[in-house]
């Protein structure tokens, strides 16, 4: 625990500087785009938030391992495992020159090295189409690759809105480490418990101000250590439900699927070109009213804030279950379809501008 408040505090402490000196900074480490389908914010924002979340966890974990070192091997491997994801997107927010190709290989990097060194493989599924695949050591590899590539970018796809993208992690690194506690995996529990106090230290000074972003390396380094975490423990767990960890990811994940069918099958765009009509992208222009037609800073950034919790309780619609039955693949395959149903369901009622009045926010202006 002790550990925990160090990492919170730590990545606060480092988000706040990095907010106060912005003036020295920002001309590389601004977003200063505001014009793009996916740009809500009314000011130029230090996007290196990552940085405070990396510090956080990394001093935190630090600390931990120094009183457990028969766990540091484990922590240390993991760790440098996530690196290459973090400073690819790290050096995208600082540059704006890394490829999403790049991006992909450093993240396929990380993945091969947990593979190798600590056995982050899928080895079983409980969908009958893809468990033969993972029956041979190079698809269980290949499938783990996937999985890790897939949960990285689908953090990085929902990281919109003041607070979305880190407030959902914390709500899915709890589940991920409440299950891991129940189950005796003390280390993943750990692991997962000190990512969430560094989120949660990040998360003190983005939300709801949106002082500092989270940026590609936060994102990337959030994905990939939960989808690492998730494939270590059903690895390690053979009373986990496989389906486990995809339920409690459910809402990044089917947005992120939802979002690459409806840009080429819907609309005949590639896969990879952002779009304003995400979910968090429809909510924000549809469902919160406060202040529609101001153009005052403030306003804004209230009208920001104002979106992220819809989705949070999104994210807990999924999670909460997954956490529920967590030992029960026929459980978490209802959950899974009724999520996706219910996802679907609601995306085309608010297209289609019918939304129930009661999940309209009005406000000033509106």
């Amino acid at each position: 625990m002790t550990a925990a408040v160090f990492g919170l505090l730590t990545a606060a402490l480092v988000a706040l500087l990095i907010v106060r000196s912005a003036r020295i900074h920002a001309w590389w480490s601004a977003d200063s785009d505001l014009s793009g389908p996916q740009k809500f914010h009314a000011r130029p924002v230090p996007r290196v938030g990552g940085v405070a979340l990396c510090v956080g966890f990394t001093l935190a974990i630090v600390w931990w391992a120094l009183r457990h070192p028969e766990h540091s091997g484990f922590v240390g491997t993991l760790y440098l495992c996530a690196l290459p994801a973090f400073i690819a997107g790290l050096w995208e927010d600082l540059t704006k020159s890394v490829s999403p190709l790049q991006r992909m290989l450093a993240l396929l990097l990380g993945a091969l090295l947990a593979a190798i060194w600590l056995g982050a493989r899928i080895t079983r599924t409980d969908i009958p189409l893809l468990d033969p695949l993972t029956a041979s050591t190079g698809g269980a590899v290949f499938l783990a690759l996937f999985v890790v590539a897939g949960v990285t970018n689908s953090i990085n796809i929902i990281d919109g809105f003041n607070g979305l993208a880190s407030m959902c992690c914390v709500i899915m690194l709890s589940g991920l480490g409440l299950v891991a506690f129940v189950v005796g995996d003390s280390v993943i529990a750990i692991c997962s418990l000190l990512m969430v106090a560094a989120t949660l230290g990040l998360f003190l000074v983005n939300f709801p101000l949106g002082l500092i972003f989270l940026g590609d390396g936060g994102a990337y380094f959030l994905g990939f250590m939960l989808a690492e975490l998730g494939i270590l423990l059903v690895a390690s767990q053979p009373e986990v439900s496989p389906l486990f960890p995809l339920v409690l990811c459910a809402y990044p994940i089917v947005e992120t699927v939802f979002s690459m069918y409806r840009r080429k099958v819907l609309r005949g765009r590639p896969m990879d070109k952002p779009d304003g009509v995400h979910l968090h992208s429809l909510i924000y222009r549809r469902l919160i009213r406060w202040a529609v037609g101001s153009r005052d800073a403030r306003e804004l950034v209230r009208r920001n804030s104002l979106t992220a919790p819809y989705l949070w309780v999104a994210c807990a619609l999924a999670a909460v279950p997954a956490v529920i039955w967590w030992n029960s693949s026929r459980a978490l395959s209802i959950v899974l379809l009724v999520y996706v149903l219910t996802y679907v369901s609601l995306y085309w009622r608010i297209v289609r501008f019918r939304t129930p009045r009661w999940l309209v926010r009005r406000g000033s202006h509106a």
